[in-house]
């Protein structure tokens, strides 16, 4: 039996999980680097990372909840508005699809044969899907996408946060630095996987962002512990 594993469906919370984990790793290894280039006392350090993994995955699943919500909203409008097209001009509506079908392949008279079918049973649901490109595996799922940005982020910041934990020392925001390319690295791969995506390209994305991120904030820490000390 032939058998498609589609990953159209896990877009939503995909792309919501690997930018919190993304973030979660960035930021606070970012802050633990600069914060520790400043040259602060370790317990300080692990407050600050701390702070920083909390306060992270609170405004994620903030603007998460949020954006997504307003990406639903929008979506909403738009079922209501062709709702009230459908009722008001059904026969336009109908050439509207036929001239849709028209443009992806179809000769006029299937086109009006399959667009008559398609109103036939469902109207709505065709328009949304093939008028307004929405379908249900693609709709909007705040709680969804905030409660998975949330997570990643946490899991995300709790990797640099843990070698705090184990190294300490002068040599520390260059560990962390190192530790969170591996960990990028590793996050770059887990999701291509998990989109069919190509590893290597994600993998290389992710790492050299990260380290320009990493290497800005450990400057930054240097230059104010030059200033200060």
């Amino acid at each position: 039996m032939h058998r498609e594993n589609h990953v159209a469906g896990r877009v939503g919370w995909l792309r919501a999980a690997i930018l919190g984990a993304n973030d979660g790793i960035v930021s606070t290894a970012s802050l633990i680097a600069g914060v520790a280039a400043a040259g602060a006392a370790q317990s300080s350090i692990l407050v600050t990372g701390t702070a920083g993994l909390v306060a992270g995955a609170m405004s994620m699943a903030a603007g998460e909840y949020v954006s997504v919500s307003s990406q639903g909203d929008t979506e909403k409008a738009d079922i209501e508005l062709e709702k009230r097209h459908l009722a008001a001009d059904p026969e336009f509506e109908l050439e509207e699809l036929t001239l849709i079908y028209q443009e992806r392949g179809l000769d006029r008279a299937l086109a009006e044969r399959v667009a008559a079918q398609l109103t036939d049973h469902n109207a709505l649901d065709t328009h949304l899907r093939d008028e307004l490109g929405l379908s249900s595996e693609m709709a909007a799922r705040p709680v969804q996408a905030a409660a998975a940005s949330a997570a990643s982020f946490a899991i995300g910041a709790a990797l640099p946060l843990a070698i705090v934990l184990l190294v300490s020392g002068p040599s520390l925001p260059w560990i962390v630095a190192a530790a969170s390319l591996v960990f990028l690295a590793i996050l770059g791969a887990l999701g291509a996987r998990a989109g069919h995506a190509p590893i290597a390209r994600a993998v290389i994305r992710v790492t050299f962002w990260g380290a320009v991120a990493m290497a800005v904030t450990m400057v930054i820490g240097s230059l104010f512990d030059t200033a200060l000390g």
